[in-house]
């Protein structure tokens, strides 16, 4: 599945202020069986989104027709548990294209990175902000950029910066991973093969 540009763009958020929550609360093991990056979104939070009778919990966030957007918005130490890259799969299938957390387990945020999903770092105290904003209108929009590397929350006009790897910026911004950046350098390649000559 190809990954799409990272651009500059608007969107609202959903919120999802739960703690620790781990790669297979993401998405269950039992859905791991797929080798494709397609069709995951579908099975995203599968435990919490559904009942047992498989029909859907309303309670759940993803469930409830107030919330929407591109951006989630997760609490400290997302990612966390087993290094499956299902879980950034299932995520970026659903549409989301940013997580925003104060903490990421490593794994998962190269995971991210390496699949179009960019994860957003910011401070407790930002993060908490971000989660008062939705609550109070879950319409509100928040700006991506990651050229600026800056997030911004239109509502309030706050912005803060987010550190990202220089390489994993490219790639996003290109729509590469690491096989088509590769790729852009086969010129460069076979100059350096025929230098050797």
């Amino acid at each position: 599945m190809p990954i799409d540009k990272f651009v500059k763009f608007r969107s609202p958020a959903v919120p999802l202020p739960i703690e620790n929550v781990d790669t297979d609360q993401i998405i269950p093991a039992r859905f791991l069986k797929a080798v494709e990056r397609k069709g995951f979104g579908d099975n995203l939070f599968r435990d919490w989104r559904y009942k047992k009778d498989n029909t859907p919990n309303p309670d759940f966030v993803l469930n409830q027709s107030r919330y929407s957007g591109k951006i989630l918005v997760a609490g400290k130490n997302f990612g966390s548990g087993s290094s499956r890259e299902h879980a950034a799969w299932s995520i970026y299938d659903y549409g989301f294209r940013v997580v925003v957390s104060s903490f990421f387990a490593d794994i998962f945020k190269n995971n991210a990175l390496n699949n179009g999903l960019l994860p957003v770092v910011v401070s407790p105290e930002y993060l908490e902000k971000l989660f008062e904003t939705i609550e109070a209108n879950p319409e509100a929009e928040f700006e991506v950029n990651l050229e600026e590397q800056t997030f911004t929350n239109l509502e309030t006009g706050e912005t803060t910066d987010y550190e990202i790897n220089a390489y994993k910026k490219k790639c996003l911004l290109n729509g590469y991973d690491d096989i088509d950046f590769l790729v852009t350098l086969k010129d460069k390649v076979a100059k350096f093969e025929e230098s050797l000559r």
